[in-house]
């Protein structure tokens, strides 16, 4: 009988409850599933990160004295033959917070085991409640859930014998490999922890001033999003370390420091809000395929795949540089920084009046860093689909004016507009002589933008709207902030505002 440890988005051996708790004879195994990355958000770039990572992970589990099985196929089948030839006394693993294919993948493997007999054993990854029915003490829950030990590596465990490990192929199913990417991340643990303390030792003294603008961005946000979401870093190790900083930066000198403590509580404040996101598609996975609010349900309106100007927004082809070479980048990085994603994510639904749903998939598969719990929330409350959020709606011609002045990011992702004078990259449309081989404007903005809040008013007018608002905000809304008061961060600046005033009032009547 063997103890199966099933590894999945926690491709790691440090802060691994599931292998910890793993007895007698230990097989660990991933299982590359064609069936999840035949899906509409899986893509070359993810599972090229994913490779890398699992290749670490056989290397960290070789140091402790285990190998790493790998086989290919539907895990319910593969399991169900396992228990067959050797017998499974105990499969182990994380809580998988992943997309409903994965969450549909769960359950059959838990019909299979209460058949089977076989005890299931599976432990939080991260500060996400399963299930959870309101958000009521959510975040005393995730503030104890990431103050808990971190787990040791085990040592002294004993491996299954007479399994072959299993290659861990170049590709999981045959598919066009080539998807555009030419700046693959470093995957694995060690690159995870360099980034980790990399940005704590000086690269993130600029974090809050840099985290905006695309130039910036890459270098002094922390980059961990990636190794989070495949799990080669723990939310809980992350966490703490970041908490194990503040307190020593706090007893320095500000100038001292290696970056201000200001950056240390921001980066943070971010994983928490990583959880927070990941907990709203857990708690309700249709909000993968459905808007959250219900009168923005009944609204959509399908965009056909091969709509021509979903291809044009996703090749990076509207005519709005900062849209554009956000979208390139994209394409040839894996990342973006939260306000472009925010900012593009915008420009397709309320620009171009495209359905979330394709957008965001097409977005999902750019992203090395996808994380559906985050991405598929994100994308709907930046789509005015939530119906619970103010709807932002982006100027892609005043945020390039504000993020990008020189024109620099334009100018390197947008190779047709570097010859000309940097104050008219953001609108070349102004030039007498357009410049060859870049698209006139797909919309005009003020048509564009009177079209958009017409149907926002129009939805959001409508009878019931704000009582269908508020049970969508009881189950999912931050307790941090009142019902239909969605900026916190603004709300807190204006209570210090006040604050200060009281005190400066306090001292002249002194």
């Amino acid at each position: 009988m063997l103890d199966v440890v099933w590894f999945k988005r926690d491709l790691r051996v440090a802060d691994h409850a599931p292998l910890a708790r793993a007895r007698g004879r230990i097989l660990p195994l991933y299982i590359i599933e064609p069936g999840y990355w035949q899906g509409g958000d899986a893509s070359p770039r993810q599972w090229r990160f994913l490779r890398a990572a699992l290749l670490d992970l056989r290397a960290e589990l070789a140091a402790i004295g285990l190998p790493l099985v790998v086989r290919s196929g539907d895990a319910v089948t593969l399991l169900r033959r396992l228990h067959a030839e050797r017998g499974i006394a105990t499969l182990h693993s994380h809580e998988e917070t992943g997309n409903l294919w994965t969450y549909a993948r769960d359950r059959a493997v838990g019909r299979f085991c209460r058949e089977a007999g076989i005890p299931w054993a599976q432990t939080r990854q991260f500060g996400v409640a399963r299930p959870l029915a309101s958000r009521d003490g959510w975040a005393r829950f995730f503030g104890a859930t990431m103050a808990a030990p971190v787990t040791p590596i085990p040592h002294g465990l004993q491996p299954a014998a007479y399994l072959i490990e299993g290659a861990i192929p170049e590709q999981p199913l045959p598919w066009n490999a080539d998807d555009g990417l030419l700046e693959q991340q470093p995957a694995g643990r060690a690159a995870g922890l360099a980034l980790l303390e990399s940005f704590l030792a000086g690269r993130g003294r600029d974090y809050r001033r840099g985290m905006s603008s695309p130039r910036s961005a890459p270098l002094v946000c922390s980059r961990l999003s990636a190794h989070l979401a495949m799990g080669s870093l723990s939310m809980r190790e992350v966490i703490q370390r970041v908490e194990r900083a503040g307190q020593e930066f706090s007893a320095m000198e500000p100038r001292a420091s290696p970056i201000p403590l200001g950056a240390v509580q921001s980066l943070r404040s971010r994983l928490h809000w990583h959880c927070h996101f990941i907990q709203k598609l857990e708690s309700e996975p249709e909000l993968e395929h459905r808007a959250a609010h219900p009168a923005v349900q009944a609204a959509r309106i399908a965009t056909a795949p091969d709509d021509p100007a979903l291809l044009a927004w996703a090749e990076g082809r509207t005519g709005y540089p900062l849209v554009d070479a956000c979208m390139r980048s994209l394409i040839a990085t894996g990342w973006l920084n939260f306000r472009m994603r925010a900012m593009v994510q915008s420009f397709a639904s309320y620009h171009l009046a495209l359905d979330w749903a394709a957008s965001g998939a097409r977005l999902a598969r750019l992203f090395t860093d996808y994380e559906p719990g985050i991405h598929w929330p994100q994308v709907q409350m930046q789509s005015g689909a939530t119906g619970i959020n103010t709807p932002r709606i982006y100027n892609p011609v005043k945020q390039s004016l504000d993020q990008d002045p020189l024109g620099e990011f334009i100018a390197r992702w947008v190779p047709e507009l570097a010859h000309i004078p940097a104050g008219l990259r953001h609108t070349p449309w102004k030039l007498d002589t357009p410049p060859p081989g870049y698209p006139q404007p797909i919309v005009e903005q003020a048509t564009a933008l009177r079209a958009a809040r017409e149907r926002l008013s129009r939805m959001r007018g409508a009878e019931g709207f704000g009582r269908e608002a508020a049970r969508v905000f009881h189950k999912h809304g931050s307790r941090q902030r009142r019902f239909a008061q969605d900026d916190p961060m603004a709300e807190r600046a204006r209570e210090a505002a006040r604050q200060a005033k009281a005190s400066r009032q306090g001292l002249l009547d002194l």
